[in-house]
């Protein structure tokens, strides 16, 4: 499943004080939207079948972003079975709206999976959405996603944060693993010998005088400038090491094309495809 691209040589926020910046526009999603990712979802009636019967059970992996709603469906081992479908996330991103859409995505699929694993961008805690940055605040209030899908669907669903679900599809399962998604803002997972540390959210940590995802995310690029921005990720995967000693860190998200200095050995830059990959280790490691 894992597809590494290119591999080189404080107290915490109050929930209050979190929950009260619901409706800022912030993300912390693994995909961002790139021009080679705006691909128009195939009709109705159009979605190609897989040349061999797929090994069951069979996943839709979905992917809720800030700009754009994403699914696939994999294999028993991760491997699709389709292109990637994709559409814009409306305009006024409501639990409803975003449902909808999901809804109008995901049927040309429907009856060709057993069950869905979907990644949110947001805290999610036992299948409810809390602190959801990017989209509509009414998702920060403990909405029951998890429910909400399995109704719509009819079978079993996993909903995770997004950058745990992405890092899922790219880490190799050995060791202390970080994964850090750097786009509109900053999301980040922690591994250790494959499994998740869950409840991790490093973007909205203290960092120098604000937060890392202030310094990282795209306020920071455009505030700073691509140089700075380059000197500050160098000082924080300093600083992720000290703090959590990891054997390796995977960057990802659609700035990661701005990083413009020689990564350490122990450093990999990998596929935004990993946040729909990730969907069934999803599954396997909280079995």
């Amino acid at each position: 499943m894992r597809k590494i691209i290119r591999s080189t040589s404080h107290a915490p926020v109050s929930l209050q004080a979190r929950a009260r910046n619901t409706g800022r526009t912030q993300y912390n999603s693994f995909l961002m939207t790139t021009k080679a990712a705006k691909t128009a979802p195939v009709a109705p009636g159009k979605l190609p079948r897989p040349s061999s019967k797929p090994k069951r059970p069979i996943t839709l992996a979905i992917d809720i972003g800030g700009s754009g709603l994403k699914a696939i469906l994999l294999d028993a081992k991760g491997k699709p079975l389709n292109e990637r479908q994709r559409v814009p996330t409306p305009a006024i991103p409501t639990p409803r709206a975003v449902l909808r859409a999901l809804e109008g995505l995901c049927k040309p699929m429907l009856g060709r999976f057993d069950r869905v694993s979907a990644g949110f961008p947001g805290v999610v805690k036992n299948g409810c959405t809390y602190l959801a940055f990017n989209l509509h605040p009414l998702w920060a209030k403990g909405f029951p996603l998890q429910k909400e899908l399995e109704k719509r669907f009819k079978k079993p669903v996993r909903v995770g944060n997004d950058a745990d679900v992405a890092g899922y599809g790219a880490i190799k399962g050995h060791g202390v693993e970080l994964v850090l998604t750097l786009g509109t803002g900053m999301g980040a997972a922690l591994f250790t010998s494959g499994h998740l540390v869950p409840g991790l959210e490093l973007g909205h940590h203290p960092w120098k005088r604000h937060t890392y995802e202030d310094y990282l995310g795209r306020r920071g690029l455009d505030k700073y400038g691509k140089k700075v921005w380059n000197k500050l990720l160098q000082e924080a995967i300093a600083q992720t090491l000290a703090t959590f000693n990891w054997d390796h860190l995977y960057l990802g998200g659609g700035n990661t094309k701005k990083i413009d200095f020689k990564l350490g050995k122990n450093v990999s830059i990998v596929s935004n495809a990993e946040g729909l990959l990730g969907g069934v280790v999803l599954w396997r490691d909280q079995g």
